[in-house]
């Protein structure tokens, strides 16, 4: 997976050596050419900008862990009274053990 650094910064020039074609119905390009029109520029410039933006937002989404505060409570007071492994957790690790060891 690409580095968040491959991913173009608005106002940022990169060689674009590759395409994404993808066809829209009318309505959604004239919004988008609209929007693109508002904001001073061209169609493509718009678009590159969208698409890198809805790119970071969607792999932060995916790779963050948002708790509630009471998720964190429950997390950080499981770490701190761990319960001891009864003989079934310590069976499954002397297995695995054995496993790995071999």
């Amino acid at each position: 997976m690409p580095s968040s650094s491959a991913i173009a910064r608005p106002g940022e020039r990169r060689a674009r050596a590759f395409r994404l074609g993808f066809r829209v119905d009318a309505e959604t390009k004239r919004q988008v050419e609209r929007a693109a029109a508002l904001e001073r520029r061209s169609l493509t410039e718009f678009c590159l900008a969208a698409l890198a933006e809805a790119t970071r937002a969607t792999i932060l989404r995916h790779e963050s862990l948002v708790l509630s505060e009471r998720d964190r409570a429950a997390f950080f007071d499981a770490l701190v009274h761990a319960p001891k492994p009864n003989a079934r957790l310590r069976r499954a690790f002397r297995s695995a053990e054995e496993r790995v060891v071999a």
